[in-house]
């Protein structure tokens, strides 16, 4: 009777314990989906990067250490990221490209299993003054060229460097995506000049990259190709194709001659032009039909403007978050025209590592667009370049693109992707940014530097 009555008491207390165990992770998981931004998915640091001593104009950024470096910090690359569109926030590229959380249509967070903070560090940057959280203490402060853009990036970037001893020497790869091409071509032109000013090794940024994702690097020469795009994969026939051509020679024309508010203005008329012809819903992907479009700006909006996302990346809970900034794309409108074609020159000049990529479906900043200026880049190795094999790239024994490079540039074509192509080729575009920057695989067999002498 006494075992009977020990066993009894043992099941009832082991009972009451699984009941007491299965309730708190009950608990924890309803606490869990009330919480749109738990803790694990808080950025590393977050806040503000002062842009200049004498304003209160500052960058907003987010930024994420490596998950799995195999190396010490000091030494892990760490990726710059600078989203496309004038005004555009880098939110974008976080929540919903390349960052290790990804927004829900239910305005939650589900972790990204091709995130590009794996094996790297990844800082966000609210870019320019204005943008997203980022703050412009007058609009008059609001660059409205690259020059002016360039000059707020490296002053953030600098503070950010000071923020840790553990930031100090790491090297650093700037990766910018459509627009954001530009800007980080003209950081990384900015950088240079800096540096060879700067006496004191210490007070360099360790530069090593820069990456181009679906860029508008000379926006008049991609809008010129427009009308070749459309014909050749079926969008139009010869008879827009002429038409649409007339469109695109106005462009250049304004484009000679400087007159850049109304060549912005042009290329404009060539891409909706273009769009209506074709009856696509977007250029940026001509695969793309209406009822599939993801609302990700609405929901990255949603999502931002919660107080307790607010209190949780550092900013006063009456700043209003927009994706898109009105103000700041009005300011830098003149800027789109203009192409940063020579600074890619004197990248590749000076030995950075360039790395452009482009979804196969982009009508934008996709192969062809990127070819046309590409071919007449004014650079020692373009020859090689040009005539170099280009490669078919697999992943995981699939076919993922193809692969074309000489010493320092690279240029990657991704298949079933669009502008946004992290976003499209999750898996094939962590793989392309981890394998290029360790210079390994299929970007370890070009004649260039290596990774690491960079950076010893």
């Amino acid at each position: 009777m006494e075992s009977t009555s020990n066993t009894l008491t043992i099941s009832l207390c082991f009972c009451f314990c699984f009941i007491i165990i299965q309730a708190n992770v009950v608990l924890a998981s309803s606490n869990n989906s009330n919480n749109p931004f738990p803790k694990e998915a808080h950025p590393t640091k977050s806040g503000y990067l002062p842009v200049s001593t004498t304003s209160s104009s500052a960058i907003f950024y987010a930024f994420y250490e490596a998950q799995n470096s195999t190396i010490s910090l000091s030494q892990t690359p760490l990726l710059i990221w600078l989203q496309g569109g004038l005004g555009t926030s880098s939110m974008i590229g976080n929540l919903y490209e390349v960052g290790p959380w990804l927004i829900t249509q239910s305005l939650t967070l589900q972790p990204n299993s091709a995130s590009w903070n794996r094996i790297f560090g990844l800082l966000f940057l609210d870019n320019p003054i204005g943008t997203g959280f980022s703050v412009a203490s007058s609009p008059n402060e609001i660059p409205t060229d690259q020059k002016g853009v360039a000059k707020h990036l490296f002053a953030s970037i600098t503070r950010f460097l000071q923020l840790d001893p553990v930031f100090k020497h790491r090297p650093i790869y700037l990766i910018g995506n459509s627009y954001g091409g530009k800007y980080v071509t003209s950081l990384g032109y900015y950088i240079l000049k800096e540096n060879a000013r700067r006496l004191s090794g210490s007070q360099r940024v360790n530069l090593v990259g820069v990456v181009i994702g679906d860029g508008a690097t000379e926006p008049v020469t991609q809008v010129a190709t427009s009308a070749d795009s459309g014909y050749y994969v079926g969008l139009i026939n010869e008879k827009q194709k002429r038409e649409l051509e007339k469109l695109q020679w106005e462009a250049v024309r304004l484009e000679r001659i400087g007159n850049w508010k109304e060549a912005t203005d042009a290329v404009q008329i060539v891409w909706s032009k273009f769009q209506d012809m074709a009856g696509l819903h977007s250029l940026f992907d001509y695969t793309m039909r209406k009822d599939s479009y993801p609302f990700y700006d609405d929901w990255i909006n949603q999502f931002m403007n919660k107080a307790e996302v607010k209190k949780a990346l550092g900013v006063n809970e009456s700043q209003v978050f927009n994706v898109h900034n009105d103000v700041v794309h009005a300011a830098l409108s003149e800027d789109l025209a203009k192409s940063v074609k020579h600074m890619v020159e004197h990248l590749l000049r000076s030995g950075i590592q360039v790395l452009l990529y482009q979804g196969q479906y982009d009508l934008v900043g996709g192969p062809v667009q990127v070819e046309a200026w590409v071919k007449t880049l004014k650079w020692e190795g373009i020859e090689e370049y040009l005539n170099a094999e280009r490669k078919i790239w697999k992943v995981n024994g699939e076919l993922a693109g193809y692969v074309q490079q000489w010493k320092s540039l690279t240029n990657v074509v991704v298949l079933g992707g669009g502008h946004l192509l992290p976003a499209d080729q999750p898996l094939n575009a962590q793989t392309m940014i981890q394998d290029w920057v360790l210079q390994r695989g299929i970007f370890g067999n070009s004649p260039s530097f290596s990774y690491i002498s960079m950076w010893n």
